[in-house]
């Protein structure tokens, strides 16, 4: 047993020094908003997350998220109203707890994949409210129907990736749409038509090829 010991702590000992010359990233420094580099960044789709919120039977949050966005965001600190989003969204990606559920949303009862293969958001207007937030109105396609939409836009800090080093902006928007402006109406009352979208974006000063 003690030469057990011996031989595992010698082991310990060995492997400590190769572990400490292996740093653990690091985040930041971070960049005040004003302090933010003019120009074009491409949504990192491996970072984004568009989720919905709608209630069920009166009762309970039932949510569901799509991956894989893509888009655009050009930005100029000193003049925030010129500021441009572009995002498309693939609709086939659609994702809840519930997998015949999943199946179902691409069909032509609800976002009917087979027409209308994304949904599509562009801004055109940027108001700043506070030194982090802003509201964005901007016109959202979505199973073929465009109607303008309104998001409240949080800055949530900007530097380099902790592992690429690439310039990264992150953001936070909510808003909320009713579902039946866009002709996706089933189910209305027992799935509330109102519906909250909360989107995570992380967009990087790199050019998607």
């Amino acid at each position: 047993m003690k030469l057990k010991l011996a031989l595992a702590a010698a082991a310990a000992l060995a492997v400590a020094p190769a572990a400490a010359q292996t740093p653990a990233p690091q985040i930041g420094p971070f960049l005040a908003p004003d302090q933010v580099p003019a120009g074009t960044y491409y949504l990192d789709s491996k970072e984004a997350l568009v989720r919905y919120t709608t209630i069920h039977m009166g009762m309970t949050e039932f949510w569901g998220s799509f991956p894989n966005a893509t888009g655009t965001l050009t930005i100029d600190p000193k003049a925030i109203g010129a500021t441009k989003v572009d995002i498309k969204l693939p609709m086939f990606g659609v994702e809840t707890t519930n997998r015949d559920l999943n199946a179902q949303f691409v069909g032509s009862e609800f976002f009917d994949y087979a027409k209308y293969r994304s949904a599509h958001f562009v801004s055109t207007e940027v108001v700043r409210t506070g030194p982090r937030t802003a509201r964005m109105t901007g016109d959202l396609t979505l199973h073929g129907i465009t109607k303008p939409i309104v998001l409240n836009v949080t800055f949530n800090n900007a530097g380099p990736n902790s592992f690429s080093k690439v310039l990264t902006l992150g953001f936070k928007a909510e808003g909320m749409i009713k579902r039946s402006d866009f002709g996706v109406g089933k189910y209305i009352p027992i799935v509330s038509d109102e519906t909250q979208l909360t989107i995570s974006a992380a967009f990087e000063k790199e050019e998607r090829k």
